[in-house]
């Protein structure tokens, strides 16, 4: 079996090892090239082959996101793993990497690390195999359209009457930047809160949310314990712990066991708004890999709800949709470019 070709691009001596070493003890990757900084990681690239690049956002010389859009202009297929630290300007550059088209990204260890060592190593070989499975290029040029999708169509008879009293949404490989072009064409009178699972770590969704919100019609927010409902609003799961509704229409928050390797859990507030909400949902379940939203999504349907799964064309991981369609239980398949379109339409029909 040929060996994953990985390229570690660090400015830390100590970070390049320890990244390295991770990689290098799986029968299955490798790392090929290391590089102290963009300028580095350009000029090596033009002399080896490699699959997947794990890149530090701040560096000298040539950060992490000026190196990203000069791989962008190059047209490569290469995969990138955006590597940050938990500030709020890593944070924050994280998620821009991700819209030039970076497949993951995780949290940097600290040169400190001991303890947590094992599950660092297994959050990133894990999505070095994930990000391996993508077939299609991650940076393309934004004019890309994908002309063969399912097109949205008028709600059927069955839901024309229906009175919807929240939407949901889960997503995760490939959600930030589907979530961003869902969320930000969204009207500010869309009547109804909005719920979001989208799978990051600590340190992340809170920089999310208030990119969305400064790019949004809609208030976004991080939830938080307690916190009230309000129409009009879009909450997002706060990394590390799964978000719920409780019966007097609040956020509850919660460091239960993770579901299918993840907290928060898509899983967790869908079935958690049926108890409130009835049969009076929408749900959405976007790019990701796994199957976490499928339970949620059975449970939304057979109560009465009405359900969406992303179309495969569009996706980044078709592994979240997926499972969804194939409980039997999802209403209409779209493509990305229609859901927020579909939404408006059946909530403010």
């Amino acid at each position: 079996m040929e060996k994953l070709k990985i390229m570690v691009v660090d400015d830390s001596a100590l970070m390049r090892k320890i990244i390295s070493d991770m990689i290098n003890e799986e029968n299955d990757m490798e790392v090929v090239a290391v590089a102290r900084d963009g300028e580095e990681l350009l000029t090596k690239l033009d002399k080896i082959k490699v699959d997947i690049i794990t890149l530090d956002v701040e560096m000298p010389k040539m950060d992490g996101i000026t190196a990203l859009r000069k791989l962008k202009e190059k047209q490569t297929e290469v995969k990138v793993i955006m590597l940050s630290s938990l500030t709020t300007r890593s944070s924050s550059l994280t998620l821009e990497c991700l819209d030039l088209g970076a497949a993951e990204f995780l949290a940097k260890p600290s040169g400190s690390i001991s303890l947590d060592i094992n599950n660092v190593k297994f959050e990133l070989v894990s999505k070095i195999r994930m990000v391996s499975k993508i077939k299609k290029p991650l940076i393309i040029p934004k004019k890309t359209i994908i002309s063969e999708r399912k097109k949205t169509e008028m709600p059927n008879r069955a839901v024309s009457n229906k009175r919807f009293e929240a939407v949901l949404i889960g997503a995760s490989t490939g959600g930030p930047k589907a979530l961003y072009e869902v969320i930000t064409a969204l009207p500010e009178d869309l009547g109804v809160p909005v719920f979001v699972v989208q799978h990051m770590p600590k340190g992340f969704t809170k920089a999310f949310a208030e990119r969305l919100n400064n790019n949004s019609k809609l208030k976004v927010v991080e939830g938080a314990q307690n916190q009230n409902i309000e129409k009009n609003c879009v909450y997002i799961a706060p990394g590390g712990f799964h978000m719920e509704i409780s019966k007097d229409k609040k956020i509850s928050l919660n460091e239960e066991p993770a579901i299918w390797g993840v907290r928060p859990a898509v899983d967790k507030l869908f079935i958690s708004a049926v108890e409130v909400y009835k049969g009076n949902l929408l749900s959405v379940v976007l790019t990701g890999m796994g199957r976490d939203g499928a339970k949620g999504t059975e449970t939304v349907k057979d109560a009465g709800g009405y359900t969406i799964s992303e179309d495969e064309s569009t996706c980044t991981i078709y592994g979240m949709p997926k499972a969804c369609f194939e409980t039997g239980k999802v209403d209409e398949v779209i493509g990305l470019h229609d859901v927020s379109t579909a939404i408006i339409k059946l909530v403010k029909k």
